[in-house]
């Protein structure tokens, strides 16, 4: 009975607590918990008033009722510092997220703050939907004002120059990542987009310095070594780019972007075992397989093997029709190109915007041109080829 007693007086306590709270913050949410603590004390009162029905269940669901939720409520408002009904209302916009229904975490957000225009996570989370919406300026917005708000959070100006590179403000975007890694300089994803930014601005040497600098801190991230590999790649240092690609390689075995260029250097040195070795590996890339089919093709005809390229050809052709353009144009092929099979009608691909990989196999191919590796030995197959026509079209 005395327990009952001292457990009801506490009770009570806690739900007059709870309801100065919810006057002092003038706001109605906190009536949900108010509501479980009355029909906690309600059981045990009525446990205390018929003896007879006491039951262990009830008396469980009545102290977490009453008791447990409450200093729950108390204990998580402490740590977060933050209300009670600015969590609920961030809890339901993020199960809104995670359910793909934006609009009602937006609804959830933007009364949250309307209610608390100081909430951090509010003004986060609202960015990050204005974000899915392609409402770029929205979005940047928003994470200044939560960085305005918490300055100590960093992490968002990674979010927030990511944007800025989307809508083309590289020089602000730079700007911002650079005094994020005077903070925190073993933050890689900062460090990466910094670099990536800096190689499309075609300033290579200020990218290798971001990514060495990174290094430090992360040694063994493949990614940095790859990125690597690309700034020195972009300034026609290919051994140098060969020996980051190679341990980009090493640390990622499947990392096939960087054995591609490697087979590409292999080829501008006239190393052709070394690039079909790479190719080989590659082939097991989907998205790269139509590419190095198309190189494999290109050292066949180097080795003079025709069957061979011309097999490599087909299959390359076949998984990427708009190779036959290009193989039409690369003299290389010129011996070989009435056995390649022009594919039916095809739409040609839409004039995109590069990746970085992307970027890199061209300067790469360009570069094997200009060097004249693969020039040297096909031009020598076609003098023969046309010369041999000539020599039967005479005889007829």
């Amino acid at each position: 009975m005395i327990f009952e007693i001292i457990f009801n007086i506490i009770a009570v306590v806690m739900f007059i607590t709870m309801f100065f709270k919810m006057i002092k913050k003038n706001n109605t949410q906190y009536l949900y918990i108010l509501l479980m603590q009355f029909i906690g004390i309600l059981i045990n009162f009525i446990e205390l008033i018929f003896i007879e029905c006491t039951n262990v269940t009830l008396k469980l669901i009545a102290f977490i009722l009453s008791i447990m939720l409450p200093v729950v409520v108390f204990g998580l408002e402490k740590r977060k510092k933050i209300d009670f009904p600015e969590m609920l209302n961030i809890f339901l916009a993020n199960l809104m997220l995670k359910m793909g229904k934006e609009t009602e975490a937006k609804r959830y957000l933007l009364t949250l703050i309307n209610k608390y225009p100081e909430s951090f996570e509010g003004h986060k989370l609202l960015a990050e939907v204005y974000e899915k919406e392609g409402r770029i300026s929205n979005a940047v917005s928003e994470y200044l004002r939560a960085i305005e708000i918490s300055p100590k959070e960093i992490e968002i100006n990674y979010n927030i120059a990511n944007l800025m590179h989307a809508e083309g403000k590289n020089n602000e975007a730079i700007e911002l990542l650079q005094d994020v890694l005077k903070k925190k300089p073993e933050h890689f994803k900062c460090t990466e987009l910094l670099g990536d930014i800096l190689i499309e601005q075609e300033r290579y040497k200020e990218a290798i310095s971001a990514y060495t600098n990174s290094l430090r801190y992360n040694p063994a991230n493949y990614n940095l070594y790859y990125n690597l590999g690309i700034a020195y790649t972009m300034l026609n240092d290919f051994q140098r780019a060969k020996e980051y690609y190679e341990k980009a390689a090493e640390l990622n075995s499947s990392l096939y972007h960087a054995k591609l260029s490697l087979a590409q250097i292999a080829i501008i040195y006239g190393e052709l075992d070394e690039a079909e070795m790479y190719l080989f590996e590659s082939l097991k890339d989907k998205e790269l397989e139509s590419g190095s089919y198309y190189y494999l093709a290109q050292i066949a005809m180097l080795k003079g093997d025709e069957d061979k390229a011309i097999n490599y050809m087909k299959v390359a052709v076949e998984i990427e029709p708009e190779l036959y353009e290009k193989m039409e144009k690369d003299t290389i092929f010129i011996p070989i190109k009435n056995n390649i099979e022009k594919p039916a009608e095809y739409r040609k691909k839409q004039q995109r915007k590069l990746t970085m990989d992307q970027k890199v196999q061209k300067h790469l191919e360009n570069t094997c041109s200009i060097v004249g590796k693969l020039n040297n030995s096909d031009l020598k197959m076609m003098r023969n080829v046309l010369e041999n026509q000539k020599y039967k079209g005479r005889e007829r």
